[in-house]
């Protein structure tokens, strides 16, 4: 899978992603931003260089990742089996110059208890999702502490808030609704239902826009980008692929 940021030098501006943290991307144009290129890879091979497996405490049953050869491009194929991971690459990217990414995917089955209104349905055969980089300035002081504890546990503050563009199995396409763990990650609901299986959909959005609108405030500067198929809650099975745009 491929992202894309485009500068406002352009009519369409976007970030065009391969998912992971990605740490000090410089854009390859004055026009596109490319994070990863899994095309370039070989199938059965490595990663693409800064990109890492996005793991999570207490969840120890993993999603698998491969480079997969789809017709002649090399994909990502993640199968997951009541798992939860992902494959993330930090990144620092301003969201005002690079407002739009672009990404294309494809599942083969959707879940049949995926639910984004409820915790037990908090699962998705496909997300990709962006972060962005804690801000103190942005939080009460009540938020500063906590985010001051989970730098102690951890070593780092988390982000300070997520953008979730899923794959749904219910709510409507448009669907904009905090995560049922944390209001400081939205999920948007990009595709649903059962329709477009077995073929790969081409996305588009304006994440600066979508950010303004979830928080009410301007994004602080995408901090990293990730893919993740997961079925940990739901307890069910998934398949999907990440790919690059033309």
């Amino acid at each position: 899978m491929k992202v894309r940021f485009f500068s406002p030098s352009t009519p369409l501006m976007a970030l065009f992603v391969s998912l992971l943290w990605v740490s000090n991307v410089q854009a390859q144009s004055n026009l596109v931003l490319e994070v990863g290129k899994f095309s370039a890879a070989e199938a059965g091979g490595t990663l693409p260089a800064g990109w890492k497996p996005l793991t999570f405490k207490n969840i120890e049953k993993h999603t698998a990742y491969i480079l997969v050869k789809d017709g002649d491009t090399v994909v990502v194929k993640a199968e997951a089996q009541a798992s939860a991971s992902g494959l993330i690459r930090e990144i620092k990217v301003d969201p005002q110059e690079y407002p739009v990414v672009q990404w294309r995917w494809k599942i083969n089955n959707i879940l049949k208890k995926g639910d984004v209104r409820r915790k037990e349905g908090d699962d998705y055969p496909a997300r990709l999702y962006i972060t962005f980089e804690y801000d103190p300035k942005k939080l009460s002081f009540m938020d500063r502490a906590k985010y001051g504890l989970a730098k102690a546990l951890y070593g780092q503050h988390p982000p300070l808030a997520a953008l979730n563009y899923i794959w749904e199995s219910q709510a409507a396409q448009g669907t904009m609704i905090p995560n049922p763990f944390t209001d400081r990650a939205m999920m948007i609901v990009v595709e649903s239902g059962s329709e477009k299986l077995n073929q790969w959909v081409m996305e588009e959005r304006n994440l600066y826009e979508d950010y303004k609108k979830a928080f009410g405030e301007e994004p602080p500067t995408i901090s990293g980008v990730a893919i993740m198929t997961d079925t940990d809650n739901t307890g069910e099975s998934a398949v999907a692929y990440y790919g690059e745009t033309p």
